[in-house]
């Protein structure tokens, strides 16, 4: 819960959210489902482009979930929203520091964005998640790796 007594928002955002927000999305809301915290969380994702706004995730975001036990097809892209998402989410996740530094020059509070691999405690400092959209396959099971470790580092980070 957040300070207010709110469900604590998280926002993954990446270019797209077509790629790594909905998965980390997906991998991030399983985690908390397991754990018995969904009444605690509001979890969503976003992209700072909006030319796939409506669409579901990248065919290869949905097949490595699915591999992994998790269902991301009921999910949508949507736009950053300037005005409204740093009100209504007390964490803003960007996948890469090109994002966190978007979302920041459109006035977001630095307080509030936390690079996703921050929380990945196997790295000595944060790192990217790198887009998969123009490799191969394993980019996206490389990526989901990614996502799990710093999902879980991140519900550590919040007392979870």
């Amino acid at each position: 819960m957040s300070e207010s007594g709110k469900p604590t928002g998280v926002l993954f955002i990446c270019l797209g959210n077509i790629c790594r927000s909905p998965l980390a999305e997906g991998i991030f809301t399983h985690l908390v489902e397991q754990r018995g915290l969904s009444d605690r969380f509001r979890i969503d994702s976003c992209g700072t482009g909006g030319w796939h706004a409506g669409n579901p995730p990248d065919p290869r975001s949905v097949l490595v979930a699915s591999k992994n036990g998790l269902d991301l097809t009921r999910l949508r892209a949507r736009k950053f929203d300037p005005h409204r998402d740093p009100i209504e989410f007390d964490w803003l996740i960007p996948m890469d520091r090109q994002n966190e530094i978007d979302i920041i020059e459109l006035g977001t509070p630095s307080d509030k964005v936390r690079l996703m691999r921050s929380f990945d405690r196997s790295l000595g400092k944060p790192s990217d998640v790198p887009d998969p959209y123009y490799g191969g396959d394993d980019g996206f099971d490389k990526v989901y790796e990614m996502l799990v470790r710093a999902c879980e580092g991140m519900l550590t980070h919040l007392g979870h």
